[in-house]
């Protein structure tokens, strides 16, 4: 059948309808099929793609997205990158790219047909059917390497079929506890299901409830592992960190992950490794790639590296008059980081806030800074608190606050511009949603 416009919105509008998706319906049944057995059997029939070119695998709770985001500028320097992340803000092909010095892009539309024209995906989750949309669209694109970001958790995710060369464990926090484990322990221990025998682990950090399941973990399978914090860059961080596009509090150390990361890529196994258990790359070309790269060159592509991935969301700055800023940080981990960087801002602060039904509304209410005002909305998806009741459970749990509820998101955010002094600062937060429409209320705002 060949492709027009109308016909590829309605493939996508049938094929999506009748795969729902963890984004819009969350952890049900239908959308979140945890187990491997039919995504190999997916993977079998477009021929293994993945094992067309060398793969990082990262998983964790907060931050993986900016550390594959950063991995793949880096590697652009040298390589063409693919980069699998999720979830998406606006359209799902910004889940898988292709980065390179010349900028990034996206699968076209008419990939997009030819892939659901040729491949029969009924019966897969939405999940199943992007991370193999994902990984046969790098293969036709002839990438030397790819950054994949699991979806949730490691060891059942759908992207746990590859083999990499490296993996990279970020931040464990609590999420998900329904699905995972409902302590930081079980949680690293779901994530922990990504290492391979012989290929290194980078976890970020270390700390006396996960550093023994992560060691345990490594040891059973058969892995070199690395703590980043406890070994260095090599790089001036501070000096990077003030001129990255990519801002938040969290980014420390998301970079310092990311670099140490980027060393050990380039250390190939026949390297002497000046990490702990000889820890390398097994892939020669990454290595090659990186052996004469001057470090500035790597550092002046970190810097860009929500402009040259197209990365979003990220502590990222709508506006300046008034000053607004959105972030899709949604469980108590990140939200506690962010809350204290507005607060220490010193500003007269607005919140526009909306939830998931199943998020963690007790331990996000105890974060929330008393001193802001509150818009509360909700995203237009079925999954969303609706404001009212968000409102009525705020009030009863932080009585103290100063809480308002929206129709909409927009409605929210121009209501928020109203009323901001002139010195004052807007956050809109809490659930990737709330930012995809923040993001499609500024693109449609007249300048």
């Amino acid at each position: 059948m060949q492709f027009n416009e109308n016909k590829y919105s309605a493939l996508l509008e049938e094929i999506f309808s009748l795969t729902p998706s963890v984004q819009n319906v969350g952890f049900t049944g239908e959308a979140y099929k945890p187990g491997l057995e039919a995504m190999r059997k997916f993977d079998a029939h477009l021929g293994h793609p993945w094992k067309q070119y060398p793969c990082i695998h990262i998983a964790g709770t907060n931050g993986k997205g900016s550390v594959a985001s950063m991995l793949a500028s880096a590697f652009a320097t040298r390589l063409k990158a693919g980069l699998y992340t999720s979830p998406h803000l606006t359209d799902f092909r910004e889940r898988m790219k292709v980065i390179s010095n010349d900028g990034f892009y996206m699968p076209s539309k008419e990939e997009v047909w030819e892939f659901f024209q040729e491949h029969d995906v009924s019966g897969l989750s939405f999940f199943e059917i992007t991370t193999g949309l994902a990984f046969w669209w790098f293969a036709k694109q002839k990438i030397d390497i790819a950054i994949i970001e699991a979806g949730l958790g490691g060891r059942l995710d759908s992207t746990n079929i590859i083999t990499p060369e490296l993996t990279i464990i970020t931040s464990i926090g609590l999420d998900h506890c329904a699905l995972l484990g409902d302590t930081r322990a079980a949680i690293a221990c779901e994530k922990a299901g990504i290492f391979k025998r012989g290929v290194t682990a980078i976890v970020a950090s270390t700390d006396n409830e996960t550093s023994c399941v992560f060691r345990e973990a490594a040891g059973d399978a058969g892995c070199p592992l690395i703590f980043a914090d406890t070994v260095s860059s090599g790089f001036d961080e501070n000096a990077l960190l003030g001129k990255m596009d990519l801002q938040g509090p969290c980014q420390s150390t998301n970079l310092h992950t990311a670099l140490v990361a980027l060393n050990v890529a380039g250390n190939s196994a026949e390297a002497v490794s000046p990490f702990e258990g000889n820890a390398s790359c097994n892939h020669l070309k990454i290595a090659q790639a990186f052996k004469d790269i001057p470090v500035s060159e790597i550092e002046k592509a970190i810097e860009k590296t929500a402009e040259r991935t197209g990365l979003r969301g990220r502590w990222e700055r709508l506006s300046t008059e008034p000053e607004i800023i959105c972030d899709i940080g949604h469980n108590p981990p990140a939200l506690e980081i962010n809350f204290a960087r507005l607060e220490n801002l010193h500003k007269p602060l607005i919140i526009i806030c909306g939830l998931m039904a199943d998020k963690d509304l007790d331990g996000i209410a105890r974060l929330l800074p008393s001193k802001a005002k509150y818009i509360l909305a909700a995203p237009d998806i079925p999954r969303a608190l609706p404001a009212d009741k968000l409102l009525q459970k705020l009030s009863s749990l932080r009585p103290d606050l100063s809480l308002t509820a929206a129709p909409t998101i927009a409605e929210g955010i121009s209501q928020a511009i109203a009323e901001s002094p002139e010195n004052g600062l807007i956050y809109i937060g809490g659930s990737n949603f709330v930012v995809t429409e923040a993001l499609e209320y500024f693109k449609a705002r007249p300048e």
